[in-house]
Order: C-alpha cells, then structure tokens, then sequence
C-alpha cells in the first residue's frame, strides 16, 4: 500500500531524532552545563589497598617472595653485608606499601653513664627503614640469619617467630646480638607478602630460652 513507505520513514526521522535529542529529567530539560560535563571517571583504589600503590616496587625475583621461606631468606640476605649500598628496592618489594617495622626499646634503670629510660616502641614504615639505616649500612657491615622459627597458617594469613642472629661480619665467631623477629604475612596477589615486622632482641635479664634456638621437628 502507498502509505507504508511514508510511515516508515516518519518512524526513522522519530528514531533518530530520540537518539540525537538532549535527555530529560523529571525536573525538566538537562541544560548545557549538564549536557558537556564528563562522565564520572572510575572509582580511585582505596589508599590502603596494594592497587593504591601502582608505584610501589615490584618482587625483582618470582623467587623472593614464592614462600614464605623464601620470603624470610630475602629479608636477612638484602639487608646482610659488607659496608656499602643496599638494594632498597629489593628490600621495599617484600613489605605492603603501608607496611610496618617496630622495635621494642626496653627501659633501663639509671647508670653512671646515662639517664633512667623508660620503655618505648618505635614504628617506621619500609622507606622510613630505609632513611634511617641507609647511613649505618652503608659504613657498617651487618650479617643477619635465622637460626630457627615457628610458622603458624590459617588461609591466607601466616605467622611467624623468627630467631635471628646478627654479626658485625660474615666470620664472627660469636653473633653481636640474638633476638625474635614476629611476623606478620599475608599471601595474596599470587604470593607472600609482609604486613608488619617487630622485633626484640637478647639483653641482661633477657635470654632467649632453649626451644626457640632451633626450628620444631629438627
């Protein structure tokens, strides 16, 4: 019939002009100003989240951080040395940006030499580690291992109580301190990362009991 091309084609011209034509609100007609603002861009990552951190340093090695053995061996080997620079970078990439190490600083009793202190605790992030310790490394040589640990697992949270031993050098008879250091460790995006680190070491009236100088089972 001759009307149908006419009606098909004032339904074309209806179509087109609905797609061209501005969207409405149930407060009337969107102005201009609406019209040309962007569209809202996607969510940020939450701060504390490791997406948050797109410039954090990768694990240079798949291998560093595959265990949690692993994990720990690369703690002590890049921070163990002769004076000199360490490989900062290396060290960040086994910590959460907003990871922590602590100390406990122990309170003393008043000494001809120095005044009574009183017991602290003291919290640096991995590049507040960095900046404070860089000076010391880079004219001090330090050599850490562990001697014996406990790992405590349940889903992706691992626990673990570390002793470790410290020498002024690799061939030190004797360690210049013993202490624990408790981790805390988290294995997500594939691997293990840690979440925070405190430690304790070894002094008069301190002594490190016998079960913590080996690792359980051996």
């Amino acid at each position: 019939m001759p009307f149908i091309p006419i009606i098909r084609r004032l339904i074309c011209i209806v179509f087109v002009f609905m797609l061209g034509a501005p969207l409405y609100s149930q407060q009337g007609e969107v102005t201009s100003q609406e019209m040309n603002t962007p569209a809202a861009s996607a969510p940020s990552p939450l701060v504390g989240t490791l997406a948050g951190h797109p410039d954090w340093p990768a694990a240079k090695n798949p291998g560093d951080v595959d265990t949690v053995d692993h994990l720990l061996a690369t703690l002590y080997d890049v921070v163990s040395g002769p004076a000199g620079q360490r490989d900062w970078d290396r060290f960040r990439a086994l910590f959460v940006p907003d990871g922590r190490l602590a100390w406990i600083v122990p309170e003393s009793a008043t000494t001809k030499d120095a005044p009574a202190r009183k017991g602290d605790a003291v919290f640096l992030t991995p590049d507040m580690f960095v900046q404070q310790n860089d000076p010391y490394f880079k004219t001090n040589g330090f050599f850490e291992r562990s001697i014996g640990k406990r790992v405590e697992e349940f889903g992706n949270l691992v626990e673990v109580w570390s002793t470790k031993e410290s020498r002024d050098a690799k061939d030190d008879a004797q360690p210049s301190s013993r202490g624990i250091d408790s981790f805390q460790i988290g294995h997500v995006h594939g691997r293990f990362w840690i979440a925070s680190l405190i430690f304790d070491d070894e002094r008069p009236g301190v002594t490190l009991p016998a079960k913590y100088l080996k690792t359980p089972g051996q």
